[in-house]
Parts: structure tokens; sequence; C-alpha cells
């Protein structure tokens, strides 16, 4: 039996009110005080993983400091609480850790922690990156549209998971689009990009508002605490995969913009009979690709350090796109902002998307 540990943590302060009820009545600041103070434990044991080549199982190891506290806290007490909890995972036998959320953030993503572990340790950054840009093709694909014909942007990108969606985008799209805060070294991927494939229209800049005005798809992976993208930015019938946690994209823009398609980036359909015992906010058979990552490389004895540090390598998606469809992984369908994209929210999409073109 193949085992392995992926770490989970409170996204926002309300996840822990949930579990501590009495904590609500005190100052946020206090909360987090006292929540930095608890030890990383055990939360649910992962069973009945199996694909046609073998079976597996693991444990949720949560990590009690929420994104904000990860972002704002001392990055050594983070990071060692991390590596505790890491421990955690070796002591019940896993043979590979995946970062999950913010844990795969903080410090040098996951360098560190992997050099004071036993184990092999992943980001799940690699799945994550294939996931969504497999959700961004369906998505257009669902409003008529081939990726091949779409003019593609994406925010965040010198960043380690927009580096590689901006080159899968490169090898399929008519025009991409690169956004960052760093002029310089938008322009030095641009050329990167370039000398490997061929003049493809590349154009950078660091507004996201001008950068994604004509796009007909937008993947998002900043690793920002607020919403970036507005409903007053975005091209009426374009596609916007989100995946960043924090979301980038504003929840106003699920309010009035019912004629774009906003979609989670990562949703993945894992083996059939897998049973979490945890509920993470996802109808049951459905997981991250991070953590979807991780039962992968178990599932395939891979225990190696796959995704880890900045960059990641597009053999590496090509890879673990192979390595899902052997152990029987696969994308969900689409959601939007924790609804179904089902055929009617579809139709409704494509009939707002009709009217914001009669207007104009």
């Amino acid at each position: 039996m193949e085992r392995f540990g992926f770490l989970i943590h409170p996204i926002e302060i309300n996840d822990i009110y949930r579990k501590y009820k009495i904590l609500k009545w005190l100052p946020e600041n206090m909360t987090e005080t006292i929540a930095s103070c608890f030890p990383p434990s055990e939360v649910s044991k992962i069973t009945d993983l199996q694909s046609p080549h073998n079976k597996a199982e693991g444990w949720f190891i949560g990590v009690p400091l929420t994104t904000k506290m990860m972002m704002t806290l001392d990055e050594k007490v983070v990071i060692n609480k991390i590596i505790k909890a890491g421990k955690i995972a070796e002591g019940l036998g896993a043979k590979i850790l995946g970062l999950g959320a913010y844990t795969s953030v903080v410090g040098d993503g996951g360098i560190t922690i992997a050099k004071n572990l036993n184990i092999a340790v992943t980001t799940g950054n690699t799945y994550t990156v294939a996931a969504a840009f497999q959700a961004t093709r369906e998505a257009s694909r669902l409003l008529g549209r081939r990726i091949e014909d779409c003019e593609i942007a994406i925010v965040g990108a010198n960043g380690s998971i927009g580096k590689v969606c901006a080159e899968l985008a490169c090898r399929s799209a008519k025009k991409v689009t690169l956004i960052g805060r760093n002029i310089r070294k938008l322009e030095e991927l641009k050329n990167f990009f370039t000398e490997k494939y061929g003049d493809i229209p590349i154009e950078c800049t660091i507004s996201i508002k001008e950068g994604i005005a004509t796009a007909d798809a937008v993947i998002t992976v900043t690793s920002s605490l607020e919403d970036v993208i507005h409903p007053q930015d975005i091209k009426s019938g374009a596609v916007v995969c989100d995946v960043a946690r924090p979301r980038d994209v504003s929840k106003k823009v699920q309010q009035l913009r019912k004629d774009v398609l906003v979609i989670e980036g990562g949703v993945i359909e894992v083996p059939k009979g897998t049973i979490f015992n945890f509920n993470f906010g996802f109808p049951v058979g459905l997981s991250y690709a991070c953590m979807a990552e991780t039962m992968i490389l178990a599932l395939e004895k891979k225990y190696e350090n796959f995704s880890l540090g900045r960059d990641i390598h597009i053999d590496k998606v090509d890879e673990i796109n192979y390595l899902a469809e052997k152990h029987g992984f696969k994308l969900a369908g689409l959601r939007s902002f924790e609804r179904v994209v089902d055929e009617k929210y579809v139709e409704e999409v494509l009939m707002n998307i009709e009217k914001a073109t009669e207007i104009d």
C-alpha cells in the first residue's frame, strides 16, 4: 500500500471560527495569536484510493495558520510549523508530502521544507497548471470558441505557475498577453517564448485592466491577498480561469457580469470510491489538482520532489497529464463560484453574451 500526506490550512479567519466557535467572540488579532500556538495535527485519513495499477492511502495534516498569518508572521516560524506538520506525515508512514494552498507559497516554494524531511515533497503546482489550462480550453469550447483562435492573458505571468500557463498558451493561442508587476522580467519571458516557439504575437504589461481588456480567455494566478480582477475589466464573452486562493476575481463579477464565464482552475475527478473523510468544500469524488498530484505520484510510486521551488517545467506538465490519465484522474465538470457549470449555466451565459452584443 502506497502512502502520502497532504497539508491543509484555514484559508481565512472564518474557517477557524467554524471549528472553534468560542473564538468568534474575541478580536481577530487575538484569535490569530491563539491559533498560531496550536500544533499541526492529523485531520483525516484518505482511504480507498485505487487506480487500475495500484492502491494508496493518505492523510490530511492541518497547519493552524490562515493565509494572512502565513504572509505576515515571521517566515521561519511559518516554515517550522509546516515542517512539524510534515514530520507528522512521516510518522504515519507517508512517502511523499503535498503542500496545499499557501504552504506551497511561503518561503522558497518547498525547498527548505524538503531539506528538513526524510520524504519527498511536492507543491502540486504542475498538475494545477495542467488542469487550469484544460479547464480553460473546455470552458472556451462550451462558449463556442477554439483555444487556438483565442487571445489569452496570463495574470501573474512572472510567477512559477503563471510562467508555465503562459508557455502552454504560447503552444496553443493566436496571441498571448503577459501581465505582472515587473516589466523587465515579462520582456525576458517574452524573448524566451519567441525564441522557443517562433514569432507568436506576445504583449507585456503591468496593467491588469489593460492586459485583459481584449482577452478571450484569462488565466489568473497571483499571490495577492485581495481580488485583482473586477467587473468592468473583463471583455464580454470571456472565460476567466481563477487558479488563485484567495480568489483573484472579485465576487462582484458573479453578480454583475452574467456575460462572462468564471471558472475555478484545478478541479479534478479522482478514482471512484476514494474517501477523503473531510469536507473541504467540494462534492464527493472531486479534489484540487494539487491534492490529485500528490495522490498520482503515490500511485505511481514516484517518490521524488516533483514540483518544488519557483520553476515548473513544461515537460513535467506533459508527464503529469500522462500519469493522471494512466491512474484514472481527469478534469471534472467545471465550477464557477461554488456552482456547477452545467448546460443550463452555459445557456444563461451565452444568452447574456448575446444581449451584451445587442447593447453594444
